[in-house]
């Protein structure tokens, strides 16, 4: 009996540390900067998306991303003249542990420059569906007419 408490425990501990293995692996690939390229939506039509309570759909696209992993921090600029807000904005992120589904997800709250929240301390989660050293893939689920809306973001590294 003694035996297979061991036998559970170590097997527990492998894949807790496996788990944390892949986030620190994640974040080492993640860092550097991104150009946020294409965003696109789960169903046909025209929409008028305000992504991160931030700037449109629109002013995202072509914005570079970067990420510091050594303190979970980093920027992104919306630099399109036809954008009313531009410029760079800091947010701190994390990529939590897998819940129930497996999935891996992309959390960040903006922040200023004393690294205090600029939202009241709310964030936003973005499902983490692909990643590797050149292209990374978000989802995040919205509602729309009560229904689920998913707007997917394709980044590419840029270095």
């Amino acid at each position: 009996m003694k035996k297979l408490i061991l036998l559970i425990a170590v097997v527990l501990f492998a894949s807790c540390n496996t788990t944390q293995q892949t986030i620190i692996a994640a974040k080492k690939t993640l860092k550097g900067e991104w150009s946020l390229d294409k965003i696109s939506y789960d169903r046909q039509g025209i929409f008028d998306v305000k992504l991160y309570n931030d700037a449109t759909a629109e002013c995202f696209t072509g914005s570079v991303w970067k990420f510091i992993p050594n303190n979970n921090t980093g920027t992104y600029a919306v630099n399109q003249s036809s954008c009313v807000s531009t410029g760079a904005r800091k947010f701190r992120f994390t990529i939590p542990k897998p819940e129930g589904d497996g999935e891996y997800y992309f959390m960040f709250k903006p922040i200023n420059e004393k690294k205090k929240s600029t939202n009241n301390n709310a964030g936003y989660r973005m499902a983490l569906q692909h990643l590797d050293d050149a292209t990374m893939t978000w989802a995040m689920t919205v509602s729309l007419e009560g229904k689920p809306f998913v707007i997917t973001m394709n980044f590419n590294k840029i270095q």
